[in-house]
């Protein structure tokens, strides 16, 4: 039926959306209705009276870090989030960090520096992909370093199946020309999430390390769009980019992107000598006052990432998976702390001691906690 797009639904239980007056609004029909409707409440509020990404003639992008529904990547979603009520936990969404090798410098980089240049080779990230959507994940992205930098990114791109889940890019832009980005779309890349650190090209360049880097992260904006492809605009939020929350909404509205995503920064990687420079109860209540007026706003989804966290808990060790390009497989891409390598067992056996860690629940982010940084990382800060 017309503009009803279903999230699940068996001979007895259905749930559903409308979208009227481009808000999203959610249903639940059948003979389980009244029973099945309180189960899956928190689920449903997640998505009540929010504004979807895209609405296309027979489907509904609600999100650029989710697949099209219906799909039967969706479908997929929908079974892992019935599984984790029952205590299973699968890695919805992992990270594949298929190269160390970046021109910048970023400033709150998470990668270790390594400096080896570390890489995965083609097969091995094919093996991860083919484990992972096995195990049941639904998103699989292709991280760096700079990913762009990879020869034969399309071909690993091309590698997901579609029909189990979707590829998506995480980039800073470099090098991203039109007839690249035509070239991803053909390889069958679905999201193309491009971060900035800075609304002004002075305050973007400042924290990449490299001048000329905001003007290429705009392009390449414009070039994935105009090869057809969802694009997110990526935003760490910090002390020291917290007063810019509109000038990110207004850039990301003129650009025409479809979601506007926040991450709250983690003290790791280069940042992590900086653990006193995280947002405080201020800067945090300011986000969820901007969040609530973007919401009405006309413009771009807002996808809010430390609201989503704080309301369900970290997913790092839950819905989360990250492989490093030496191979190391983490609980996410912030989380120094390895469960094995990739090309020393499997992904299944590395995840299974993962969500098998009691350290993981479905509190805060461990990385903000100094107790847990100095007692399983050996940080002192």
């Amino acid at each position: 039926m017309k503009n009803k797009y279903y999230f699940y639904r068996n001979p007895f239980f259905k749930v559903y959306a409308r979208i009227e007056n481009g808000r999203v609004k959610m249903k639940t029909s059948g003979l389980a209705s009244s029973v099945m409707g309180y189960l899956v409440s928190d689920m449903m509020e997640l998505f009540e009276d929010t504004k979807p990404c895209k609405l296309e003639d027979n489907r509904l992008i609600y999100s650029t870090w989710m697949p099209p529904i219906p799909s039967k990547a969706f479908d997929r979603l929908v079974s892992s989030q019935i599984s984790a009520m029952r205590g299973r936990y699968i890695p919805e969404q992992i990270t594949i960090s298929i190269t160390e090798e970046c021109p910048n410098r970023c400033i709150h980089c998470a990668l270790p520096d390594t400096k080896n240049k570390a890489r995965l080779s083609p097969d091995v990230v094919k093996s991860i992909i083919d484990q992972s959507q096995d195990m049941g994940t639904t998103l699989i992205i292709f991280d760096g370093g700079e990913p762009l930098l990879y020869e034969g990114l399309e071909e690993l791109i091309s590698h997901v199946d579609q029909s189990r889940a979707i590829p998506g890019l995480f980039t800073s832009g470099v090098g991203l020309t039109p007839e690249r980005a035509s070239g991803l779309k053909d390889a069958g890349l679905s999201m193309l999430s491009v971060s900035l650190d800075s609304a002004n090209e002075a305050g973007h360049d400042f924290m990449r390390g490299r001048s000329g880097v905001f003007n290429e992260a705009i392009a390449a904006i414009k070039n994935g769009l105009d090869a057809g492809l969802l694009v997110d605009m990526y935003v760490v939020l910090s002390p020291g980019n917290i007063d810019e929350l509109d000038d990110f909404y207004e850039l990301a509205k003129d650009l025409g992107v479809h979601e506007l995503s926040f991450y709250e920064i983690v003290p790791t990687g280069r940042w992590q000598d900086h653990a006193e420079e995280v947002l405080s109860p201020e800067d945090l209540k300011k986000f969820d006052d901007f969040v609530e007026g973007a919401s009405c706003a006309q413009g771009p989804r807002v996808f809010p990432i430390p609201q989503i966290i704080r309301k369900m808990g970290c997913f790092a060790g839950r819905k989360w998976l990250h492989v490093t390009p030496e191979g190391n497989v983490l609980p996410c891409a912030c989380m120094p702390k390895p469960y094995g390598n990739i090309r020393e067992e499997s992904l299944a056996s590395i995840w299974k001691k993962i969500y098998r860690d009691p350290v993981f629940n479905s509190g805060p982010c461990l990385m903000r906690d100094s107790e847990f940084r100095k007692v399983h990382l050996g940080l002192e800060r």
